[in-house]
């Protein structure tokens, strides 16, 4: 059995709108901040807009390992999300995928369709999770 490498990162509010922050993770500095409909500056993504982005990421990702794992004639693959509050707050999510390639037939698209739902990122929001918080000084 794997185990599994545990990844870390570093948000700080830096003080450039009500709600902008710096994030550090895996060695990458991004933006986050609210829109200003709701009190930021829009200076990165939301939090939902990361959440959004990491699962199409995830599904381009792994749409392209399983190709690249079979030597299917895959060009390039699209992904369009979409991500809503519904009743009781619960989240959907809708994803789109455009499998670009002439040469690929159609138990090959259908096949990269059925991977692309299997991403981790998706596994996980799917499965729900245990978030522990704690103070620190």
């Amino acid at each position: 059995m794997t185990e599994e490498k545990t990844i870390y990162a570093h948000v700080i509010e830096n003080g450039e709108s009500a709600y902008a922050v710096d994030i550090d993770v895996s060695g990458h500095r991004i933006k986050g901040d609210e829109p200003v409909e709701a009190g930021g500056a829009d200076l990165g993504p939301a939090p939902y807009d990361t959440l959004l982005a990491a699962l199409g990421e995830c599904t381009a990702m792994t749409v392209r390992w399983y190709a690249r794992q079979k030597g299917l004639p895959l060009e390039k693959v699209e992904v369009k999300l979409s991500h809503r509050k519904g009743e009781g707050k619960k989240d959907f999510f809708t994803k789109e995928i455009i499998l670009h390639g002439n040469s690929l037939t159609e138990e090959q698209r259908r096949k990269l369709i059925e991977i692309a739902a299997k991403c981790p990122v998706q596994r996980t929001l799917e499965s729900g999770s245990v978030i522990e918080t704690h103070a620190m000084e």
